[in-house]
C-alpha cells in the first residue's frame, strides 16, 4: 500500500524536506552527546547543501543553527557553535503600528488631504500658503471627479475647503477658477478585418 506525504506528519519546515527532517529525528534518538553533536553538523553540512546561493549571506550558518533547533522542537541537546533562537522568541508578536482610525468626513478625499490642509491653515498668510491652497482645491476637484464624472463645481470643492479647515481657508468662485479636468476616455481598440481572397 502507498504512503502520501498528506498522511504523514507535517514538516515544521517544509522547505528542507522530510529526509532532512528524518536526519533530524534521528539525531535526536543519540544517546551519546558527542555523536549527536557530530550528526547534527552533518545534518547543517546536508541543509547548506540545498541553498549554495544563500553561502555568501553573513548570517547563514547561524540561520541554518536556529533552524535545526526549531526542527527538533528545540529538544536538540548538543554543544551548538552559536546562540540559537529560543522557542519563546518565535512566540512573540511585532509591536502593533498605531494606525488613526478616525471618522473619515469624505472617503474620496483620504486622511491624507486632511492633514495636508491642516498644515496649509498653520502656514502664514502669503503667496506660498496661497499657491498651496490651489494646489489642494485642484486636488480635491480632481479626487471628485473619481466618484462623480459628470462633473464638480468649484463652489463644492471650496465649500469642503472651508469645512476641512474649520473656516480657516476661504476661496469663492468669483476670485479663483480652479482647473477644468477632463475624464480620461479610454482608448479605441480597433481591429483589422482581414480582407477575403
Amino acid at each position: 500500500m502507498l504512503t502520501y506525504n498528506t498522511q504523514l506528519q507535517k514538516l515544521i519546515l517544509p522547505e528542507y524536506g522530510r529526509n532532512i527532517q528524518q536526519m533530524v529525528d534521528h539525531c535526536l534518538s543519540i544517546d551519546n552527546r558527542e555523536e549527536r553533536t557530530a550528526c547534527a553538523h552533518s545534518i547543517i553540512s546536508a541543509m547548506s547543501n540545498l541553498f549554495p546561493a544563500s553561502r555568501n549571506n553573513p548570517d547563514f550558518k547561524q540561520q541554518l543553527w536556529d533552524h535545526l533547533a526549531i526542527m527538533s522542537n528545540f529538544e536538540l541537546d548538543i554543544d551548538f557553535p552559536f546562540d540559537v533562537v529560543k522557542k519563546e522568541q518565535l512566540s512573540t508578536r511585532p509591536e502593533q503600528v498605531p494606525y488613526e482610525n478616525g471618522n473619515f468626513r469624505w472617503r474620496h478625499y483620504g486622511k491624507n488631504l486632511e492633514y495636508m490642509i491642516g498644515r496649509a491653515v498653520e502656514m502664514p498668510e502669503g503667496p506660498e500658503r496661497e499657491a498651496l491652497v490651489l494646489l489642494l482645491a485642484n486636488h480635491m476637484k480632481k479626487l471628485m471627479l473619481a466618484v462623480n464624472p459628470e462633473g464638480v463645481d468649484d463652489a463644492k470643492v471650496f465649500n469642503d475647503l472651508a469645512i476641512y479647515s474649520r473656516g480657516a481657508i476661504r476661496l469663492s468662485p468669483e476670485n479663483y477658477k480652479l482647473h477644468e479636468f477632463k475624464a480620461e476616455i479610454p482608448p479605441q481598440t480597433s481591429k483589422k478585418k482581414k480582407k477575403k481572397k
